[in-house]
Parts: structure tokens; sequence; C-alpha cells
């Protein structure tokens, strides 16, 4: 593995200046590895209303998704020619899917990051995974049994009823409104200034959900949004 890693270094391009570029309008992207993670995202966007192509080596694989996506094809992506016949270097999107090959991963990774691809995803299966997948100059790598787990513990030991948490250490959570900011509006409940959070919005049982002002009076059952530090949302989310 560590010769192999050495000349792919000797071979990756640097990352785009770029980082997280838009599609212009093109909805077309590459889907490579049609598993659990990549059918499911395929058929996602697909519902999306976006054209997807899906490619895997395993037949069996392609054949079972083939009718619901754009194009698929059969084809072994660690080959650079590959890519190039199937017109992927011509996409603005790509993803990565492959997680438990990891040398086939990387190989794929850095051929698109070659032919030019702009805007690039890759599923990583670990920390070490991902952090090779981010140094050849991959835009975009999720650890999607890693994030989950994350989150599912968020909720299974706290009063939270969902819980995103972004890269900067800032989490969306969405929890019941604690007592302490009940009965007063927003901006007399002065949350952002005691606990370092910002109420995004509020629910109430049988209305749909509203953006919340500093004159927003939220009342006991409701369900509020809240974003802010990790740490300051986990310990607002606590308050009871």
């Amino acid at each position: 593995m560590a010769d192999f890693l050495h000349k792919l270094r000797l071979r990756r391009r640097k990352r785009l200046p770029d980082q997280h570029a838009q599609t212009n309008g093109d909805q077309r992207v590459a889907v490579i590895g049609l598993g659990r993670f990549g059918s499911s995202l395929a058929n996602e966007l697909m519902r999306r209303g976006w054209d997807v192509l899906g490619i895997d080596t395993d037949a069996r694989l392609v054949q079972r998704i083939s009718d619901s996506l754009t194009h698929s094809a059969v084809a072994d992506c660690t080959d650079p020619e590959v890519l190039h016949q199937l017109g992927v270097h011509e996409f603005t999107s790509a993803v990565v899917g492959i997680g438990t090959d990891i040398e086939a991963s990387i190989l794929i990774a850095s051929n698109l990051l070659e032919a030019e691809v702009p805007n690039i995803w890759a599923k990583a299966i670990s920390r070490q995974h991902g952090q090779i997948l981010e140094r050849l100059g991959v835009h975009h790598v999720v650890l999607p049994e890693h994030d989950m787990g994350e989150r599912v513990a968020h909720l299974v030991t706290g009063r939270m009823l969902d819980f995103i948490e972004f890269d900067d250490d800032y989490a969306l959570v969405k929890t019941v409104a604690p007592d302490i900011a009940t009965g007063i509006t927003l901006g007399q409940s002065q949350v952002r200034s005691k606990y370092g959070v910002t109420v995004v919005g509020i629910k109430r049982p049988g209305e749909d959900f509203t953006y919340a002002t500093a004159e927003t009076i939220v009342q006991k059952g409701d369900v509020i949004v809240v974003t802010g530090k990790t740490h300051a949302v986990e310990t607002f989310a606590e308050l009871s």
C-alpha cells in the first residue's frame, strides 16, 4: 500500500481553486459504485430530476438498477481511459460510492481529479481512508457509517429530535423547547447571549415550521430548530 500511495502522489494534481464548484445548471452526475450507498444515492438523484450515469464492475448490480437510471454501464473506472470513453470527464459532478475496496476508491478519485471533474464526492469507510482522499484533493469526503452513528448517539442519549453537525464545529438541532425559553419572546429569553445559540425555526403541534424572530413567543411543547457551536447546542438541548 505504501508503494501504491507513493506512486499515486507522483501523478495526483493540485486541488482545484474552487472546492465547491457549482454545476451551472448541468444536472448530470456519475455515480461510480452501485452498492447500497451508491444505488440509494443514484435513485434519490433521479427522483430530484438529475440525469444519472451509474457505473459498477458488477454486472448484477448494474442490471438491478439500470431501469431506474438515465444511463448505466458495467466498467472498471480504475482505468482512466474507461472514464474518458464513458464521457465522465464532461460531467461537472461525480460520486465515488466504493468503500470496501480502498485501492479502487483512491485510484478512481485520482482519475476523476486528473480528468478535472470540478465537483467530486467520495465515500470513505474510515478516517484514514477519508484523510487519503482529502490529501488527493477530493472536494467532499463523507463517512456515512461514522456520521450516522454519531447522529444516532446524540438522539439516543439526549432530548434531541434530530442532530446535524458541520465541519466547522457547528451543529443544527431540532428539540422540544426547554422551559427557560417558553412563555416569553426569544429576545427576552436571551438564549443567544446566555447560551450561545440561535433559534432559527419553530413548530407548534398541528402547524408548519415558521422562521423565528426576536418577537416570537415560544410556548411549552413547541419544537424549535437551534444552531450554534456543537457544545453549545448540546448543552441547550439538555436544559429542562
